[in-house]
């Protein structure tokens, strides 16, 4: 486990460099002039020379690129075009709030998804088997901006039970989290069906039966232990497309996260909040596999990693 987690550690760092070097590339590769991106379309000549001299734009590409990677190094992601305040002071708290909103989602969608999946292979090929199916697959083909705009019909404007956006109270968490769970707990319970029907197929849980295990025990201890492997993996890459669904969810129910953030850096060409936004999005994607690499070794012993 120690050498897994070493590893791992050691791993972020060629990644965090090549999306520092990907970020880099961006900001060089987009049409215009950077100085006057900065300075803004109507600013004078001599004010984009003295931006372009400062930031040291004038400099060789590859001078250029080290002084980034040292800055980054230093925690110095540039300052924001529109506030003109600090990158990292402007992108840190949105984690925080974006965080909040996808492990909410995250935990809905595995309590639906083990939920109905355990369910739907115990009634395998039966009427209610069908009907979770048929629920999963219309989960699946809905996406996240029309189940949100349905949900904010239905139960915001319609019956006026829940508020639109904000987060300021624990009835704001309600519609993000369902809209951007669903289609995780959609395609999860697919997959938890998947596990369970093979799992139950097994010689053991014949033997557990013959012991006189109560059906209970059968699915939700020897069955459902001995199928997480496979489910664990998807949990975890269903994680990070939460997080990159949250930029549709956050901009649709104006939740001040990192995703709304981005969309907004990007409306308003504000490049240094884009790359930041980008830069945590990835870190935070590469620690989410560290972590399912460790829920592994802890699931399933026989797993060593030498």
């Amino acid at each position: 486990m120690t050498k897994l987690i070493v590893a791992r550690l050691l791993f972020m760092g060629p990644a965090a460099l090549l999306i520092v070097t990907f970020l880099f590339a961006l900001f060089h590769l987009i049409p215009g002039d950077p100085a006057v991106m900065l300075a803004g379309d109507n600013a004078p000549r001599a004010v984009v020379d003295s931006i372009r001299q400062a930031y040291g734009f004038d400099q060789p590409l590859h001078v250029q690129y080290w002084r980034y990677v040292t800055k980054v190094l230093q925690g110095d992601l540039g300052i924001s075009n529109y506030t003109r305040d600090p990158v990292i002071d402007s992108v840190f708290p949105r984690i925080v709030n974006t965080a909040q909103l996808a492990i909410l989602s995250m935990l809905f969608a595995m309590t639906v998804s083990l939920l109905l999946g355990c369910i739907s292979a115990m009634y395998w090929n039966r009427p209610l088997d069908k009907i979770v199916t048929v629920v999963s697959l219309l989960g699946i083909c809905t996406p996240v901006f029309v189940s949100g705009l349905l949900a904010i019909y239905f139960f915001s404007i319609y019956l006026g039970w829940l508020p639109i956006s904000g987060m300021s109270s624990w009835r704001h968490f309600i519609l993000p989290v369902i809209t951007l769970g669903a289609l995780q707990a959609a395609m999860l319970t697919r997959m938890v069906r998947s596990c369970m029907v093979d799992a139950l197929g097994k010689d053991y849980i014949t033997t557990a039966r013959a012991k006189g295990a109560s059906e209970f025990l059968v699915v939700f201890k020897h069955a459902l232990r001995n199928a997480l492997l496979p489910i664990i993996t998807l949990f975890g890459l269903g994680l990070g497309h939460t997080l990159g669904g949250s930029v549709v969810t956050e901009t649709i129910f104006n939740w001040p996260g990192l995703g709304r953030l981005m969309v907004n850096s990007i409306l308003t060409r504000d490049l240094p909040i884009t790359q930041g936004a980008i830069f945590f999005f990835s870190m935070i994607f590469i620690l989410v596999n560290l972590v399912v690499d460790l829920i592994y070794a802890w699931v399933d012993p026989r797993i060593r990693y030498d």
